[in-house]
């Protein structure tokens, strides 16, 4: 399945016991409606609480030889009423797994730089009221491309093995923006520490914003010390975009 969601109403992609809202039940209690279940779904990347996705991929077991799109369709005709929306299903061999069989997820940050609040984009985009340098930004973030002990950008409850991770990429794009500037981050990597995006950018927020030089990142870095990182950003302008497999399942 490839999906889309807005991440505001939801308490992030993975099921709860306490009965929050959560991508990953919504899609479940709808397959139970359409096939006897229960019914357990796998995806590529397990977002927080209020991140988006433009590209999530997920995979699930079924019994019954449906058609992908009209499953599609009944899928996202019980989902209704919330903001998520199965784009696309394709049937895959079995030993495909949504999360396993990835070489690399992909992420965008949306940044706004405005004083005026905004209004069309609120939820979708981290605002803050400073003017940002988007060079020294640019700078301070090539320190992180690579392989490195990432410990400084990982939130500390992180449940990963290692914190040992290969960024394999960090762009960052200036966009006309109404009475502003919005910039977009996209990072690429086979995979991500918990919140090791939102405290990137939290932290070249504070070199966009001049508090911090350049190179304070690579020693934030080499630190491999929480403390040492930068304010962690708020999920509102984070979104996974996509996920890559040997062989692409939607191609």
């Amino acid at each position: 399945m490839l999906i889309e969601y807005d991440g505001g109403p939801f308490h992030g992609w993975q099921r709860q016991a306490g009965g929050q809202p959560t991508v990953q039940g919504v899609i479940e209690a709808a397959l139970a409606r359409l096939e006897a279940g229960p019914h357990t779904i796998a995806a590529a990347g397990r977002t927080d609480s209020g991140v988006h996705a433009t590209g999530q991929v997920a995979h699930c077991d079924l019994i019954k030889a449906w058609d992908p799109d009209r499953l599609a369709g009944a899928i996202n005709a019980h989902t209704r009423g919330w903001p998520v929306s199965v784009l696309r299903i394709v049937r895959v061999a079995d030993d495909f797994h949504a999360r396993f069989s990835a070489l690399e997820r992909r992420y965008l940050f949306r940044m706004v730089s405005r004083r005026a609040e905004v209004t069309h984009d609120a939820g979708h985009v981290w605002q803050v009221p400073h003017r940002l340098d988007v060079e020294a930004m640019r700078a301070g973030a090539a320190y992180l491309i690579g392989k490195h002990d990432f410990t400084t950008f990982r939130a500390l409850h992180c449940q990963a093995a290692s914190p040992v991770k290969t960024l394999d990429a960090i762009g960052i794009s200036e966009h006309p923006y109404p009475s502003g500037l919005e910039v977009r981050f996209t990072l690429r990597a086979r995979s991500f520490l918990h919140n090791q995006v939102r405290s990137i950018v939290g932290t070249l927020d504070r070199v966009g914003a001049g508090a911090w030089a350049p190179e304070r990142v690579g020693e934030a870095l080499a630190a491999c010390d929480r403390s040492a990182c930068g304010p962690v950003s708020p999920p509102d302008g984070l979104y996974m975009t996509g996920v890559g497999y040997p062989l692409d399942p939607f191609g």
